[in-house]
């Protein structure tokens, strides 16, 4: 009986496509600490990323709605961590954060808790609007509950807001 030996040999550089990765290729999550510094990280890995995929001219706008999103998911959360998704589909950028608050069942603390956070996100919603996007939040619908908050940029409208003096 003889005993053959398989080896296998790890990747190397020459294995790795030179090309950058396409738009559509763009789907990346974060877990954030619910803290002050979040907002900071998110928009430097968001910068990456969208430099990476080839999205620079969505860089603006991107940033801002990022960091809107994290500030408030951050504000809004009683967990201690939130969730930031960045995906391209559609020709449009989609911003995600989950947090850790769970929506109200009182009727009136469930609007006195949505007009607290549509007024934290008003920068947020002049942006989008510019953008000619989409926006909104509502319950997670994840296991562990809490809020979804999402804004949807069109590459042309946050294109086109990038380019403004």
């Amino acid at each position: 009986m003889t005993a053959t030996a398989s080896f296998t040999t790890c990747p190397d550089a020459a294995d790795f496509p030179a090309t950058p990765p396409a738009p559509d290729t763009l789907m990346y999550s974060l877990t954030l600490p619910a803290a002050a510094v979040s907002a900071a990280i998110a928009r430097a890995a968001a910068r990456v990323v969208l430099d990476t995929h080839g999205l620079r001219a969505l860089t603006d706008p991107a940033l801002q709605v990022v960091s809107e999103l994290t500030t408030a998911a951050c504000r809004f959360t009683a967990s201690d961590e939130v969730y930031l998704s960045l995906r391209y589909r559609d020709n449009a950028l989609r911003v995600i954060l989950y947090d850790g608050h769970p929506r109200h069942t009182h009727p009136r603390l469930a609007a006195a808790c949505d007009a607290r956070r549509r007024s934290a996100l008003r920068l947020l919603a002049c942006v989008v609007r510019a953008c000619d996007g989409d926006w909104g939040f509502g319950d997670a619908r994840e296991p562990g509950g809490g809020t979804r908050m999402w804004a949807v940029l069109p590459h042309a409208g946050a294109t086109a807001y990038g380019a403004r003096p």
